[in-house]
């Protein structure tokens, strides 16, 4: 009788290791889960930051605040979107009317705003017609 019992605490240990083996596994992937979530979170708020960042530069243009040159312009941001730079430049759309002339004075706004997550380049672009009158 006394051999019957010390089987029956060794299978009520396999039973408890093989239980805590279970929930460590589980644990151990909800951890994984929400390390997932958090990632998908910041590259979430990093994307509205950069759609933020072109959404505003294009009403400064659109304003006249800013100009575009020709030539590409890289600047750094600061504030609230600091770690991105954005470029702009501008090229003659060269779109014509019904008679076949050239539209003057149109131009295609490139904006493309960078950055730096997780150690990979991203990066957002926004093209646009402007025209202007000068």
């Amino acid at each position: 009788m006394k051999r019957n019992n010390h089987q029956h605490r060794g299978f009520i240990l396999l039973e408890v290791l093989i239980g805590v083996m279970i929930f460590s596994v589980g644990v151990l992937a909800l951890g994984k889960c929400v390390n997932n979530c958090l990632a998908a979170q910041i590259i979430t708020a990093e994307d509205q930051r950069a759609r933020l960042a072109l959404e505003n530069r294009m009403a400064e243009i659109e304003g006249g605040e800013v100009t575009v040159e020709l030539a590409e312009k890289v600047e750094k941001l600061t504030g609230m979107f600091k770690g991105m730079q954005i470029s702009q430049k501008r090229t003659p759309a060269k779109l014509k009317d019904e008679n076949d002339r050239l539209l003057e004075n149109i131009y295609v706004i490139d904006l493309e705003v960078k950055w730096t997550s997780n150690m990979e380049p991203q990066s957002k672009s926004l093209s646009f017609y402007d025209y202007q009158t000068r």
